[in-house]
């Protein structure tokens, strides 16, 4: 991985039908969405997920920690004070960006931390508070889930992309758990999307169902909604 690859979005590979053709602004398309063209964007997002996790795999350790190290600043500077707030995390797998450190940072500064546990397959995700040295057993995929945790309603959610676009709309993989999450609740909480930069890439061809992150956070520092740049 080189420092200019580090510094710009990925290219993504050939568009689904006819999308490419479309003005960027299709990110923030609205309304009705054709049967056909909604296939085709599946199918292409099916088909990047593979290509960027297999992206993700090749990154060394070594880079992987440097990296986690410098997304775990920018995102203490992103969501600020956290006093009184119930921040949901994430227990990272397939070489996620390690949030473990700041889960013991936000709860030295007064706040709480939950995870989210898949309840049932399909339906929206449930958050349980835990903290360091809780019991964890395995949920869902195996993936660590707090043992005694009560459910809680988070301020701020912070979730792990698989990749990113410009308007900070993410691709995850692909169980569609955080968006039917999110449209359950009848306020939204602030969001922010944990990846790395080369994840980024111009469009994920966003339906009307998906819900955009306010941030998305990576070893570059903080993707802003509706920008390319990098604060």
């Amino acid at each position: 991985m080189t420092d200019k690859e580090n510094r710009n979005p990925s290219c993504y590979a050939s568009p689904p039908c006819f999308m490419h053709e479309l003005d960027p602004a299709y990110a923030g398309m609205t309304g009705e969405v054709d049967g056909q063209q909604r296939t085709d964007v599946m199918r292409w997002r099916k088909a990047e997920r593979q290509r960027l996790l297999a992206e993700r795999r090749a990154i060394s350790s070594e880079v992987r920690r440097s990296a986690a190290k410098r997304i775990v600043t920018a995102l203490m500077e992103a969501i600020g004070d956290v006093r009184g707030l119930t921040v949901s995390v994430y227990w990272p797998i397939r070489g996620e960006p390690d949030l473990r450190d700041p889960i013991a940072r936000i709860i030295a500064a007064g706040g709480h931390c939950a995870l989210p546990v898949v309840v049932e397959r399909g339906r929206p995700l449930a958050f349980h508070s835990w903290a360091p040295g809780e019991r964890l057993e395995r949920g869902f995929w195996n993936i660590p889930v707090p043992a005694n945790g009560h459910k809680v309603v988070p301020d701020l959610v912070i979730a792990p992309v698989v990749s990113f676009d410009r308007a900070c709309y993410r691709l995850g993989y692909g169980g569609g758990y955080f968006d039917r999450t999110l449209a359950a609740r009848p306020e939204k909480p602030r969001l922010f999307g944990v990846g790395y930069a080369q994840a980024g890439i111009p469009t994920i061809y966003p339906q009307p169902h998906d819900i955009p992150m306010d941030a998305i956070v990576t070893e570059d520092g903080i993707v802003a909604a509706k920008s390319w740049e990098r604060r």
